[in-house]
């Protein structure tokens, strides 16, 4: 969490100068030997991260122009009732989850079979686009796709492969974005963190998209349904889908998974006995199969139009453009914080699950489509059905249950399987998405506040971003799978070109230190071989009919994180020096050790980390009032954000840290000649917590002002307002109504000097 309190509540910095995201504001009111009720923690919400860089981002603070909220009337202690948007909010996301339950750490996490499941269905769905795509651009010689099946079917065992590989090297997650910035560099980390953005974003809609294509197939198009035609309708259905989608994402990670299980495992079932059934069927053919492949293929050497060269290119370009099939291999190191412990063997286990069910169902669609003859002169006789519908006609007829009602039920069973499964596929844009987002917020090439958590601990600003941008791409495209297709595969293999490149980098630097390092580096040779290849022939061939798109937006992206960073590091670089004042704050003077008394006035000073910022924080709440003050306390609070929410130990370690820092604030407190102590909260919710915190501190004293920090930059812009939230005023909205006293000390950030 980023917030502008006391300059830098939540006490995080930019990259330069990360100490540590503990320091950052949050839940659990404590003090040394005073405890709170648990029903304090008010778990999870909007955990803003923008104080990691306001621990270093001040130049001068102004008394004269605070903000003061003079004390009005005793505040109404009753136990408010929650208000109907807040009972709604409940309703459609459940209650916020505690963080004193070390089994909530538990209930977000996945195991291997449900990882499979919330992940591996982005892979699997594939199946439902990827192998018709590429079966589709053999351009008539068909016999290829016996060649097209095992390449498939190598690729997508060679990737996961190298992923496998990935997650040992990166156990703490962060896929390509992670991979490319400690391998490469940190800018090229932007390039394929940006590129992973757009893919999941495309991933929602693209899923989406597919899925109304299957389950709209088995409707009448020119049928009407209250004045609307089935064909004006998908559009609408889908988009209500993607909000479904966000609303079930925002109750949390396991809850969305376990209510899609049994679609994904009716999938399987549906999809094995439509191949098997295809295959089984044909047996008897698998000698004049193969005489055609070898006859295709001697005619076509034979043929000086086409040759070997010719041949080689149509494979190729169908190879290539059918690249939607390995879209969602890399979803699973992309999402280790949501593994099951052991993490590492959890991943590997649901990367193994998720290459072998993809191998099997995209090379197994591909024969049965050569198998059965399933062209697209076929495809056109049955206008509005995919290719996996035809299919699964066919299979049926050919069993003899055509034109019975058990044949009629199995069609409309597997297609609406494959539209659930496409359903379940958008889920894996929800789960990584974020986490790209919140691990680019904490490098600060996205605004902070993207790497907070909601109070059902997921990321909520990633969630609702991920979902706002697959809305507008599905407007956009008008759920126009191809289009959708040649953008998604683009991004897609940016990021696994980038990581193979710097995987290959990695054990070329490692020879001779590892003995599988020749291995390795072979593995990580071909996946990158395998996957420029792949890039650089669906940027040429589709480049004029969505690639430009998908690049441009990429790029704009890329951009924009430069433009973030770049704005953190000016205003960093700006507010260097306070930190250097710390060690000549009453450094020789003996420490009061007196207890504050509750009945004197007193100063209550909302810190984050320990920092100069928070010290000249201090220090300006003491010239407020010169000689008022006889005490002094300090409120900070440990924000549990998607950077440090890994587990109960972690929290625990987040509380040891904030504790650490209130004792340094004390320390110089009682060096100044002041009483003081400190009282602390850990959780996700800055603002609702020190709201809790500050309404409790008021009874216990009375005279006491509250003071907070809150940057003020000399141009005030909407994007200084985007990278740095508003806490203190928020804050001081809350208590005004309370009537408690609270002063709000600007930290004035100047203009760069040009």
């Amino acid at each position: 969490m980023h917030s502008d309190l006391s300059n830098n509540p939540t006490g995080g910095t930019i990259k330069e100068q990360q100490p540590d995201r503990a320091s950052n504001l949050g839940v659990d009111l404590q003090e040394k030997s005073v405890a709170v009720a648990p029903e304090s923690i008010a778990a999870a919400v909007a955990a803003a991260v923008d104080a990691e860089d306001d621990q270093s981002v001040a130049v001068s603070q102004d008394v004269g122009a605070s903000v003061v909220v003079l004390k009005g009337t005793a505040p109404d202690h009753e136990i408010e009732q929650p208000t109907l948007p807040r009972r709604l909010k409940t309703l459609l996301i459940g209650k916020p989850r505690n963080l004193k339950d070390h089994s909530v750490f538990h209930s977000v996490s996945l195991i291997a079979f449900l990882a499979w499941v919330g992940l591996g269905a982005d892979g699997l769905s594939s199946s439902c686009y990827g192998p018709s795509e590429a079966f589709g651009h053999l351009e008539g010689h068909y016999y290829l796709a016996v060649f097209l099946a095992a390449a498939t079917i190598l690729t997508v065992l060679v990737i996961s492969a190298c992923y496998s590989h990935i997650i040992e090297e990166f156990p703490s997650g962060g896929g390509g974005y992670l991979v490319a910035s400690k391998l490469l560099s940190p800018r090229i980390g932007v390039v394929s963190g940006c590129a992973l953005l757009v893919d999941y974003v495309l991933t929602v809609t693209t899923s989406i998209a597919a899925a109304g294509n299957a389950l709209f197939g088995l409707l009448d198009p020119d049928r009407t349904w209250l004045g609307v035609t089935t064909a004006e309708l998908k559009l609408p259905v889908e988009c209500a889908l993607i909000v479904l989608l966000v609303v079930m994402n925002l109750r949390g990670i396991k809850e969305s998974v376990t209510v899609l299980l049994p679609i994904f495992l009716l999938f399987l079932i549906t999809h094995v006995l439509v191949i098997g059934g295809a295959v089984g069927l044909h047996l008897g053919a698998v000698g004049e199969v193969a005489t055609s492949v070898t006859d295709g293929v001697r005619e076509g050497f034979r043929d000086p139009a086409l040759g070997l060269g010719g041949m080689l290119a149509i494979f190729f370009r169908a190879y290539s453009l059918g690249a939607g099939t390995y879209t969602g291999i890399e979803a699973v190191s992309n999402s280790m914080p949501v593994m099951a412990e052991p993490r590492v063997q959890t991943a590997k286990r649901t990367m193994r699950y998720m290459a072998i069910s993809l191998a099997v169902t995209a090379g197994g669609l591909m024969l049965a489509y050569l198998l059965l003859k399933i062209t697209p002169r076929l495809m056109l006789d049955n206008p509005g059905k995919t290719m996996n519908q035809v299919l699964t006609e066919i299979v049926v007829s050919e069993v003899g249950l055509g034109a019975a009602s058990v044949g009629t039920g199995f069609i409309l069973a597997t297609m609406i399987c494959e539209g659930a499964l496409l359903f379940v596929a958008a889920q894996a844009g929800f789960i990584d998405g974020p986490r790209v987002l919140a691990n680019m917020a904490q490098d600060s090439y996205a605004p902070h506040w993207l790497g907070s958590l909601s109070e059902r601990l997921s990321s909520q600003n990633g969630i609702l971003l991920i979902g706002t941008a697959s809305l507008a791409a599905l407007l956009y495209t008008q759920g126009n799978v191809a289009m959708l297709l040649i953008m998604y595969s683009i991004n897609v293999f940016v990021t696994f070109s980038l990581s193979m490149i710097g995987m290959c980098r990695h054990w070329y630097q490692k020879r001779g230190a590892h003995p599988a390092w020749r291995k390795r580096l072979a593995l990580f040779l071909l996946g990158a071989f395998m996957c420029v290849g792949i890039l650089t022939v669906t940027v040429y061939e589709k480049f004029e009919v969505g690639g430009w798109m998908t690049l441009a937006v990429t790029t704009t992206c890329v951009l924009l994180c430069f433009g973030v960073h770049a704005h953190y590091r000016g205003v960093a670089r700006r507010l260097r020096g306070l930190d250097s004042s710390l060690s000549a704050v009453a450094a020789g003077d003996e420490p009061n050790l007196a207890e504050p008394d509750c009945d004197r006035p007193t100063a209550a000073v909302l810190v984050g980390g320990y920092s100069g910022l928070g010290v000249h924080t201090l220090l300006n709440a003491l010239r407020f009032v010169p000689d008022h003050f006889e005490n002094v306390i300090f409120l900070s609070v440990g924000v549990v954000d998607s950077g440090n929410f890994k587990g109960a130990e972690a929290v625990e370690a987040l509380q040891r840290h904030t504790e650490a820092s209130l004792e340094k604030y004390v320390d110089i407190a009682q060096r100044l000649g002041l009483p003081s102590t400190s009282y602390l909260a850990v959780g996700t919710d800055a603002v609702e917590e020190l709201e809790f915190l500050c309404r409790q501190l008021s009874r216990k004293y009375p005279k006491a002002v509250f003071f907070a920090g809150q940057l003020v930059f000399q141009r005030d812009t909407w994007l200084q307002r985007l990278l740095h939230n508003q806490t203190a005023y928020s804050l001081q909205r809350r208590l005004q109504w309370d009537g408690v006293p609270m002063v709000i000390l600007p930290t004035r950030v100047r203009d760069a000097e040009k």
